[in-house]
């Protein structure tokens, strides 16, 4: 199983662990991380929830052959239901970054509470490289939390950003030590552990709620936008070129 769930005392931890496709997420992995998530929801003992992936890489994203033969075509597709449980999760959720973040492996950072990587780590959101859009509020949330010039360069370009430059963009909270990482963020979890659990979930209601409104009508808009976009010639191409090793060529597109 690429998806690995293990309760320790009132902390669910939850890591992608596929290191054959460098935690590729699949639709199979989806559905187990949207079913993970839904039961540390519902789970009344659980107060934090710890979302990780492999000592050296976070995930690379989509698995992108997956993806090109079993596109998310409905609201009801695994990636959708996922995202839904952890931006609507009412419990803090901790992510522990070791290596790269890749597409929804940074926009999925978007929508926790605590962020802690590694200094090595490496962030990307290449989505118009491959003929695609932003995506779950990636083109809201970024800029309200790097500014509209530094997501601009991020989304546009689809350039990468190091672990510092992703603390200055108040992407993760602090950089650590490869080593250190897990062990700091479960740390982190079992002090929220502690806390009165009602208080904890009010207040990160009340964080979030200045803006939960727009993040609803921004991933809506972006999922009608992504999938007109991935059903293009310009996606195809895109991700064609991906898989085959090459250069995109774009240059037939208006």
């Amino acid at each position: 199983m690429s998806i690995l769930t293990e309760r320790l005392d009132a902390v669910a931890r939850i890591q992608i662990a596929r290191p054959q496709r460098k935690n590729a997420i699949s639709e199979e992995m989806y559905a187990a991380l949207a079913h993970a998530l839904a039961d540390a929801e519902s789970d009344a003992s659980v107060r934090a929830i710890l979302l990780h992936g492999e000592p050296d890489v976070f995930t690379a994203g989509n698995d992108l052959e997956d993806f090109q033969r079993r596109p998310p075509d409905s609201p009801d597709a695994p990636v959708f239901r996922f995202m839904a449980a952890l931006s609507g999760a009412a419990k803090p959720v901790v992510a522990a970054v070791n290596g790269v973040a890749v597409g929804i492996g940074t926009t999925l950072l978007l929508h926790c509470d605590l962020v802690y990587c590694a200094d090595d780590s490496r962030f990307s959101l290449p989505f118009v490289n491959l003929g695609l859009c932003p995506e779950f509020a990636s083109s809201l949330l970024l800029p309200l939390m790097a500014g509209y010039h530094c997501a601009a360069e991020k989304l546009l370009l689809g350039e990468p950003a190091s672990a510092e430059e992703a603390l200055q963009m108040g992407l993760v909270n602090r950089v650590l030590p490869p080593s250190e990482v897990l062990g700091y963020a479960l740390r982190q979890c079992t002090r929220l552990a502690q806390l009165a659990p009602t208080s904890l979930r009010e207040t990160k209601r009340l964080l979030r709620a200045g803006w939960r409104s727009a993040t609803e009508r921004a991933i809506s808009e972006e999922l009608a936008v992504f999938r007109r976009l991935l059903a293009s010639g310009e996606a195809r191409e895109a991700i064609g070129a991906f898989l085959e090793r090459r250069k995109p060529d774009f240059s037939k597109f208006a």
